[in-house]
């Protein structure tokens, strides 16, 4: 694969800065948006009162843990436009959750909002090798969405030029990177891996194709699913990471020529790591929920946001900026089986883990025939293998879940695309347990 590091001359000003460069920074931005959002949204004036915090007791990012968690429920008791801090005549642009398990939250931005968005995903693109020139195809879904607009307007601020094909058509997919050649493709893991089965299926070697990045978003994905990305393409599969809530894409981005973890862009976003039972905050390298606090946002600033992600603060490498850790998973979809937590991103590093007989494609289906719940995890076999040495490869599977995790499982190996696809987010779990 070729070297694409950028070169230091290529980076911004901040991204070379000292530690007590960014931290100066980061302090007077804290101040701003803390008092920002004090001043103008109801719900934080009396969330802090009710606290018995103030605007005036955050002094330097420690402080920090005086003030309440934002959590989603409070973006949803305040839909639509409750938490924005600027007349909504004043909001440029607004996007949304999907809402499919209640109401949506809504998230607002001024034009100096979508400018910071657009350098933020523009300084991630050039992180992960994206250059001036480049042709990037974005198939993130578009429309309420953040992921398609978000990437877009992020590549055009870099100078790319963008091919905005959105998620589906996968046959269509494949036609266009054949026929325009992108550099660069910007997506979730999931979905192209479903890319990479419609390439072999028009007798198409992927290693042959244009693409020497691909920025992998929206779900958490392994290191184990970087192997086989860069295995099947010959390509850099490089992780972004982001958030409607914090912003969209971009809140970080790894580094292609690390790939240790995404860079926080943190003259934008503070981060913290607390334990999700206790709030507590930990410490840099210790495990646990992913809180954010904007900095520099206008129109919906967010104050200690509860990510729901699952991971830990790690020192910076490639940038100044501390990294964060691959995710581990989410609290929300942190499966509790028999007393035992378990997480999707395991099960796929175990299945990539020397199993070549079993495919990435599974899901956790979850059920209840008696008084226990059950868990069976539906894997697909790989073309060209045979069901005994799929069922084989399911059984090893089997014993590795109990032996790794601790807990007893139902394997079923299915053939080639017996596993939904999906053009987004891959619905990892289904719960088929009758509802209470």
């Amino acid at each position: 694969m070729e070297d694409l590091s950028p070169r230091p001359d290529e980076l911004d000003p901040i991204e070379r800065a000292s530690t007590d460069e960014l931290r100066a920074l980061q302090t007077e931005r804290l101040r701003w948006s803390v008092r920002h959002a004090y001043d103008n949204v109801p719900h934080y004036r009396a969330a802090f009162e009710a606290a018995g915090a103030h605007p005036d007791d955050v002094r330097e990012p420690a402080d920090l843990a005086r003030l309440p968690f934002t959590t989603k429920a409070d973006l949803r008791e305040n839909y639509p436009f409750g938490m924005f801090a600027v007349p909504r005549e004043q909001v440029a642009r607004i996007h949304a959750s999907s809402g499919t398990t209640g109401r949506p939250t809504v998230v607002g931005y001024t034009k100096d909002d979508l400018d910071v968005w657009s350098e933020v995903v523009a300084r991630s693109i050039r992180a992960a090798g994206g250059r001036a020139g480049h042709v990037v195809h974005v198939a993130y879904g578009y429309g309420l969405f953040t992921g398609g607009l978000g990437a877009h307007y992020g590549a055009e601020r870099l100078g790319c030029t963008v091919v905005p094909v959105s998620g589906g058509m996968t046959e269509r997919q494949v036609q266009l990177i054949g026929d325009f050649a992108p550099d660069v493709i910007m997506v979730t893991p999931s979905y192209m891996l479903a890319i990479v089965e419609e390439m072999e299926r028009q007798g198409i070697d992927p290693r042959s194709s244009s693409l020497k990045v691909g920025i992998f978003g929206a779900e958490p994905w392994t290191d184990d699913m970087r192997a086989e990305l860069e295995q099947r393409l010959d390509m850099h599969a490089v992780d972004i990471y982001g958030l409607s809530e914090v912003m969209g894409p971009g809140v970080a981005s790894e580094c292609v020529e690390t790939k240790d973890g995404p860079t926080i862009w943190e003259d934008h976003f503070y981060p913290e790591v607390i334990d999700p039972i206790t709030g507590e905050v930990l410490g840099d390298g210790e495990e646990g929920e992913l809180v954010f606090t904007s900095l520099t946002k206008q129109a919906m600033p967010v104050i200690r946001y509860r990510t729901r992600d699952l991971t830990r603060l790690l020192p910076g490498t490639a940038r100044t900026m501390r990294r964060m850790g691959k995710i581990t998973g989410r609290t929300d979809d942190m499966i509790i089986l028999r007393g035992v937590n378990l997480f999707p991103t395991q099960i796929e590093e175990l299945i990539l883990r020397d199993l070549p007989a079993l495919s990435p494609h599974f899901q956790c289906r979850l059920s209840r025939p008696g008084t226990l719940d059950e868990l069976t995890v539906v894997v697909e076999r790989r073309d060209g293998v045979g069901p005994e040495s799929a069922e084989d490869a399911g059984r090893t599977l089997r014993e590795r879940i109990k032996a790794v995790i601790g807990v007893s499982v139902t394997v079923d190996v299915v053939g080639p695309g017996g596993v939904e696809r999906s053009v987004g987010k891959m619905r990892r779990i289904v719960d088929e347990r009758p509802k209470r």
